[in-house]
Parts: structure tokens; C-alpha cells; sequence
């Protein structure tokens, strides 16, 4: 997932053939919102296997950043959370066919646009320069002569190449299992990776001490939902300002990103 934005505009594209054509039927569809209350229950499409947003836990339930806000979203409706595992290549069609009501971590493109609809960002996505506390790395111009580990062809590939100088000594690897060991290794003095990645490594090398050093790049998630649900778009933006307000987004920050949440990062 950490090169989703690189495949949105294809798979959107893709999937305008199948959901496109649902799209008059749903403005003249009952009130999602009205059925979830009515229900008790909202539908809500996660990935499975998507640390640190969501993934399944040692009793097998989901846990993660995406799942807080879902289960938050799910109380303040007063309604029972389901959650429903989705892929990058059925989510949208679940969504248009309202086997979902709501689906998490979804990056804005204007080829999504045509098909769904975007409520408030509120997770942040970026690609972020990672290094240890004993090296102090700045901005780009800090990258000069130093070794950094990047998964090839990645979106992260193409931020690093455009931003580093040209005395950087950029490591190009075929996974970021590779990418992580260059790094920890000592291989490598920098990697760059997307802040899901990212929060692994913060979380599990303490001797280490990686932290993040600046961002490349920003593109947050987003609450993706149906076209014409302005009542339930309504409530998810209600419901996202009140997590940002009372600090309960920084707190999943802090437990799953490992790192305090900036709103800055929630700006498309």
C-alpha cells in the first residue's frame, strides 16, 4: 500500500467501467445514513493486512489507526462497527454496491472523484526520509553524501531521485524488506520510506533510535462513501473535526504511527 497513489489513477480508471454506471441509482437511493441508524450496524471496508491502519490481532479481531476511527465513527452513531475486509481492486465496487457504507484509507484522485465521494482526510500518508537520532538530516539539501535505501520504481523512488543532490549515494532495492535491512544494517545511512512502513521501524528499534527526519511528499487518507450521501458525509466530517479537536486522532498517531499527529499532514 505504501505505492498506492502511484496505481490510483489505473485502478480508478479500471473501475470506472464497473461502478460508473451505478451512479443515477444511488442518487435516487434511500438515505444511507437513515439505513445504518435503522440497521444498527455500519459496514465499513478495511484492509486486512494493512499495519499500522489495520490488520488482525493476536484474538484475530482487527486493530489499528483505522479501525480507532472507525469504531469512533461507529459510537458516535451509537450503531455496531463491521468491519469488512476489502482489496484495492474490489473496495470501490463493494462500496458502489453498498455491500460497504463507508471505506477507510482511501487517497484522493480525480479519477476516484468520478465514482465516489471523499469526506474528510483524516490519516496521514506520506513519504518520509528516516535516520537515526544521531544524524542530523534537515532537508534535501542534508541528503548530499549520504546513503539512502529506496524500494525501486516506488513513488518513493521518484520523490528521492527528483529531491536529492546529486552526490547522494541512492540504494535502489526490489522490497522494503530490503529496504528495512539495508537501513538497520548500517548499509545505508537514510531509507525513505511511506510513513506505514515507516512506523514499523520507528516501533521496533529502540538500540537504533530511527526517527523521521523531514517528508517528501503528503497525501492523506481520506473516508471514501457513496455520491448524494450528504447526511452520512455530514456525520463522518462531524465525527473526524471531533477526534482532530479532543486530541483523539493524535492519540492513534502516537499508538500506531509512533509519531504525534500534525494537521498539516491532513491537507490534500
Amino acid at each position: 500500500m505504501t505505492i498506492r497513489k502511484t496505481f490510483a489513477s489505473i485502478a480508478a480508471v479500471l473501475m470506472l467501467g464497473t461502478a460508473g454506471f451505478g451512479l443515477s441509482i444511488q442518487a435516487a437511493s434511500a438515505d444511507a445514513l437513515a439505513d445504518i441508524t435503522k440497521a444498527g450496524t455500519i459496514n465499513v471496508g478495511v484492509f486486512a493486512d494493512f499495519p499500522p491502519f489495520s490488520s488482525a490481532s493476536a484474538d484475530m479481531s482487527l486493530k489499528g489507526y483505522d479501525m480507532d476511527v472507525a469504531q469512533y465513527f461507529a459510537d458516535t452513531l451509537k450503531v455496531k462497527l463491521n468491519p469488512i475486509a476489502v482489496t484495492g481492486q474490489n473496495r470501490i465496487p463493494y462500496l458502489n454496491d453498498k455491500r460497504v457504507d463507508i471505506l477507510m484509507s482511501v487517497g484522493y484522485s480525480k479519477e476516484r472523484e468520478q465514482v465516489i465521494d471523499f469526506a474528510a482526510a483524516y490519516a496521514p500518508y506520506y513519504i518520509a526520509v528516516i535516520g537515526p537520532a544521531a544524524l542530523t538530516v534537515k532537508g534535501k539539501e542534508d541528503l548530499a553524501d549520504k546513503s539512502i535505501a529506496v524500494n525501486r520504481g516506488t513513488l518513493e523512488d521518484t520523490s528521492l531521485t527528483e529531491a536529492a543532490p546529486a552526490s547522494a549515494d541512492i540504494k535502489r532495492f526490489d522490497n522494503y524488506n530490503s529496504v528495512i535491512q539495508a537501513f538497520i544494517s548500517g548499509q545505508t545511512q537514510l531509507m525513505v520510506v511511506g510513513n506505514d512502513v515507516g512506523a514499523q521501524v520507528l516501533a521496533k528499534q529502540d538500540a537504533l533510535k530511527p526517527e523521521q527526519k523531514f517528508q517528501l511528499l503528503t497525501s492523506p487518507s481520506h473516508i471514501g462513501l457513496n455520491k448524494n450521501e450528504d447526511g452520512l458525509k455530514k456525520a463522518v466530517n462531524d465525527a473526524v473535526a471531533k477526534m482532530l479537536a479532543d486530541g483523539k486522532l493524535d492519540e492513534s498517531s502516537k499508538t500506531w504511527l509512533k509519531t504525534p499527529l500534525n494537521p498539516e499532514n491532513l491537507k490534500d
